[in-house]
Order: C-alpha cells, then sequence, then structure tokens
C-alpha cells in the first residue's frame, strides 16, 4: 500500500469517527425513540417476513400495518401511563393544597414521635423552591416524550421498510466472520426480545400484585402507588422496595400498626417471590442470561440511555462478553494444528 493510499484510509477512518462522533452527540435527545424503534423492530421483525415473503404483501402496506400494531400494543397502554403519571404530579404541583394537609398532618404525627419538625422555615423554603423546577422538569418531560414518540414511528416505519438491506449491511460492516456474525446477531436478538417481553411482564405483574396488596391494606391512591411499582421494578437490588417501605413506614407513623405489618410481610413474601418466580420462568423460556449480567446491565443502560438502558444495558454487557469469547477463542486458544506441533516439540 503507497503512501497516498495510507494517507486517503486513515484519513477517512478519522473522518468517518469525527462526523460519527458528532451525529450521535447530536441524536442523544433522540436516543430513546432511536432505540425502542430498534426494540419494536425485533419484535415485529418475524412478522414483517411473514407478510412480505409468504403473504407476498408490498413492504409499505406490511409496514403500515405493524406500526399500527405497535401504536395500538405499545405506544397506547405506555402513553396512557405515562400520562396517568404526569397528570398526579401535574396536579400536585398546580394545587399544592391538596398535598399540603395530608403532608402537614404526617409532619405532625413525625414531629410527635421523633421531635423532628419537617414543618420549620429552612425545609418550607426548600420545599416551595423545588415546586418551579418541579413544574419546569414537567414540562420538559411531557415535550421529550411527544418527541420521542414521534421519532420512534418515523424510525420505525423505514426500518421496517428496509429491514432486510439494513441486515445484510450490518453483517457485512462487523467486524467478525460468517460464523461469528450469526451468533453476534442471534445473541442480540434473543437479548433484546427477552428483555422488551420479560420486563414489561414482570413489572406489569408485580404491579398488579402490589396493587391488590395496597387496596387491602388500605394505602391511599393505590392505583397510582401501583404504577409507581411497576417502574421501580426496574431499578436494580432495591426495586419495589423503594415504594412500599416507605409506604409501610407511612402506616406506622400514623398509627395503623397491623396494616404497616402486613404490608411489609405481603411484600417480602408475595411480592418478592413473584419476582423471583416470574424471572425464573421467563429466564428458562427465553435467554438464559446470568442475574449479574442484567443488574450491572440495567445500571449501565440507564445512565447511558436512560429509560431504554433497561433492555440495550444487558445487550451492551453480553455484546462485551461475547466479543471476549470470541477473541480467546480465535486468537488466544491455539488451534487443534498448533497443539499438536507444540506435543511433537515437547517429545
Amino acid at each position: 500500500m503507497t503512501v497516498r493510499e495510507q494517507y486517503r484510509k486513515y484519513s477517512l477512518f478519522v473522518l468517518i469517527l469525527g462526523l460519527g462522533t458528532t451525529v450521535f452527540i447530536e441524536l442523544i435527545p433522540f436516543l430513546g425513540g432511536i432505540l425502542g424503534a430498534v426494540t419494536i423492530y425485533v419484535l415485529l421483525r418475524n412478522q414483517m417476513v411473514w407478510l412480505t415473503e409468504h403473504k407476498q404483501w408490498q413492504r409499505s402496506w406490511a409496514a403500515t400495518l405493524l406500526l399500527g400494531e405497535a401504536i395500538l400494543c405499545f405506544l397506547i397502554p405506555l402513553s396512557l401511563i405515562v400520562w396517568m403519571m404526569i397528570g398526579k404530579i401535574q396536579h400536585l404541583t398546580l394545587d399544592p393544597q391538596s398535598f399540603i394537609k395530608p403532608a402537614e398532618h404526617l409532619a405532625s404525627l413525625i414531629h410527635q414521635k421523633t421531635g423532628y419538625n419537617l414543618l420549620d422555615r429552612d425545609n418550607l423554603t426548600s420545599f416551595i423552591s423545588l415546586l418551579p423546577k418541579v413544574g419546569q422538569w414537567l414540562m420538559e418531560s411531557i415535550g421529550s416524550f411527544i418527541v420521542n414518540v414521534l421519532v420512534l414511528l418515523f424510525v420505525l416505519y423505514f426500518m421496517l421498510i428496509g429491514g432486510r438491506n439494513m441486515e445484510l449491511y450490518l453483517r457485512e460492516i462487523l467486524p467478525f466472520d460468517h460464523a461469528h456474525i450469526n451468533q453476534v446477531l442471534r445473541e442480540i436478538h434473543m437479548i433484546v426480545r427477552s428483555n422488551a417481553i420479560g420486563i414489561p411482564l414482570l413489572a406489569v405483574l408485580q404491579g398488579t400484585v402490589a396493587y391488590i396488596g395496597y387496596l387491602l391494606f388500605g394505602i391511599p391512591s393505590a392505583l397510582f402507588w401501583g404504577m409507581i411499582t411497576c417502574f421501580a421494578t426496574v431499578i436494580p437490588l432495591l426495586g419495589t422496595t423503594l415504594v412500599w417501605l416507605p409506604l409501610a413506614a407511612y402506616l406506622a407513623i400514623v398509627g395503623k400498626w397491623g396494616f404497616a405489618i402486613g404490608l411489609t410481610l405481603y411484600a417480602v413474601i408475595v411480592i418478592a417471590q413473584t419476582d423471583n418466580l416470574g424471572r425464573f420462568i421467563l429466564q428458562k423460556k427465553m435467554a438464559d442470561t446470568h442475574p449479574l449480567v442484567t443488574i450491572f446491565g440495567v445500571v449501565i443502560g440507564l445512565s447511558l440511555f436512560g429509560f431504554m438502558g433497561v433492555i440495550f444495558g444487558p445487550v451492551l454487557l453480553e455484546i462485551f462478553i461475547l466479543c471476549v469469547h470470541i477473541f480467546k477463542d480465535k486468537y488466544l486458544t491455539p488451534s487443534s494444528r498448533e497443539t499438536a506441533i507444540q506435543k511433537r516439540q515437547e517429545r
């Protein structure tokens, strides 16, 4: 290779790296929508193949039908949950009196039992200063959610239209041989599919079980806290404890010790075991991913990708482990021929 060819090669690489980094940074606000489109594409890919190759549908018609399915089955339920939670927070922000009276009652009980006054001037000043920030965060979250939903639909449609060409292009640029490319793509498909189906199922299951417990033990706004429990299931290690433990403490503070102990026992015995049993069944049915990969993958993914990191964090960690295995097998483990030569030399 001549000096000029080397110059062109490395200059092109630097140009690709620089432009790629710039594009990625600018797309960070839309990363949730893009990753959401990838997730739903993986789930709908087999249906798209069946419609276009077996039923001979036009790709545009098939993509439109599957886009409607994604809106009906994924986006509408998610949007309803998000809007309900945002509406609850917005109600507290716009009508503080609905929150202040119960808070005053709770603060007086805490003051009676612990001697700590939550309603002193410093605490009230800090709380009041947070209200405008909460309102601003709420409006930004609503805007970001709407934009990312539109990005998801736009990207998903074109992924469905050009899915085959996109997959062939990825096969050509991935730095693996044919056997390893199939292994990597199979792992990605399996993990994305298992997380995209398994995590929401576990969240709904635990949220439903928790909601029943909140009703039984007299928690106010039980449905709202059940929804919060659904989202808390994705937090590693702590999970639903972040919701039911403060609620049990609230029941104890207001003097309902029987309900507080009952909710605690219900959470430890029923809610926690529902999670363990659900994960065991899903691991057997879908991807048998090691629990540590899931835990650390979620931690990494949430910091990198936001909410979609729940799915793509474990994917990223699993691909890293897979690449290490491929490198070890291909470049560090001696081949059978090299092993035979080494044995002859030792003799």
